[in-house]
């Protein structure tokens, strides 16, 4: 097998990476009820680590565009995403999917009496703590004497693998839902140590790894996409909240949150747990949205080559405003077009992940467009 070339770029992105993330971790920790399966290897990219890299291009405008008044904890002593621990032993179920073409066929495990989320989403997740496996639904449901659903994807708590690309899971995003689970039993054993599920209100139609699936048909490049990862700033003070809901914040300052579904903006996802102090994590409202930025994650293990979303161009005055969402860092520059063809190429330029926005001078009968330089 011939070498794999790798530009200079590439070799940058690795060499920041070994630097900013250093040293795997030990990975999530694993559910009480398995604890035998580690939730994900150390490499997943919701086990990393994102404190030390830099903030995404056009940060300050994602975040606007998310328009979270502040964080909300969407679990507590009794709410949230519950999980089901089954086992080698626990009955299997064919499901019937309503998106079954980027469904996994099954069966699931399905206790008698599952725990399934109150509210619309209705998912049921379950983790069998013999074969370390994850299983989950969205919008399941009894039908006769079966079961049907949304969606359903089925995980290996072993491997990095994703799904195809393109594809849904349980989730809007494309993505597994307990790992992304703020849970109780974290905090006794030192904190939560991954990445948080976050919910925003709009979205366009893009994802960014590790997301494999976008959820909106929209095309502002403004709007967050699915995969987004966003943190707590650095300079955010935490101290003066309660154990709980410093834990969070501790968090979201180390690991982030990504954007997994559309839902209310600020909204993070958690277990339900007795364990939970509602009033505590109630102080999550004191936290301003504004206080998130976007982080660019091309360094983190596994992203793959940088890809253009939803360019737009607005000429004002002789200057064409180019703005496009960028999954990863890349260098790119403007292409001008005649009829198709390529008449001037603008100067090569640097880009961090995230929104892109360039200039260049109208050109009567000419199209302006990005273009990633390989």
């Amino acid at each position: 097998m011939p070498a794999t070339r790798r530009t200079p770029l590439a070799c940058a992105a690795a060499a920041l990476a070994a630097v900013l993330l250093g040293a795997p971790g030990a990975g999530a920790q694993p559910l009480p009820g398995a604890p035998a399966c580690a939730l994900f290897p150390p490499a997943a990219a919701w086990n990393q680590r994102v404190d030390g890299l830099p903030v995404a291009a056009g940060s300050a405008a994602l975040v606007r565009a998310i328009a979270a008044p502040h964080l909300h904890p969407d679990f507590g002593s009794a709410y949230g995403i519950p999980v089901n621990i089954v086992s080698s032993s626990t009955p299997r179920a064919r499901v019937r999917f309503d998106y079954a073409d980027e469904s996994d066929a099954g069966p699931y495990p399905i206790p008698a009496s599952p725990r399934i989320e109150d509210g619309g989403d209705r998912h049921l997740l379950a983790v069998d703590r013999d074969a370390c496996r994850l299983y989950e639904l969205f919008a399941a449901r009894r039908a006769g004497g079966g079961w049907a659903a949304g969606s359903g994807a089925i995980w290996e708590l072993g491997s990095t693998a994703l799904r195809p690309a393109g594809w849904t899971s349980a989730d809007a995003a494309g993505l597994p839902i307990v790992p992304l689970l703020a849970r109780r039993d974290e905090l006794d054993a030192g904190g939560i140590d991954h990445a948080i599920r976050i919910t925003v209100e709009r979205s366009q139609s893009a994802y960014v790894w590790p997301a494999r699936h976008e959820a909106s048909d929209a095309t502002d490049p403004a709007l967050p996409p699915m995969g987004l990862r966003l943190r707590l700033k650095a300079s955010y003070p935490i101290g003066r909240f309660g154990p709980q809901t410093r834990a969070v914040l501790t968090a979201l300052k180390r690991y982030g949150a990504i954007v997994a579904d559309n839902g209310t903006s600020g909204y993070l996802t958690g277990a339900p747990a007795a364990g939970w102090d509602d009033d505590d994590l109630h102080a999550l409202h004191d936290v301003p949205g504004s206080a998130l930025e976007v982080v660019d994650t091309t360094a983190l293990p596994g992203t793959p080559r940088a890809r253009l979303w939803n360019q737009r161009a607005r000429t004002r005055r002789g200057t064409v405003t180019l703005r496009a969402f960028l999954t990863a860092r890349a260098r790119i520059r403007v292409v001008t077009t005649r009829n198709g063809r390529i008449v001037g190429r603008g100067p090569i330029t640097t880009a961090k992940q995230g929104l892109v926005v360039r200039t260049a001078r109208a050109r009567a009968g000419t199209r302006q467009r990005l273009a990633i330089v390989r």
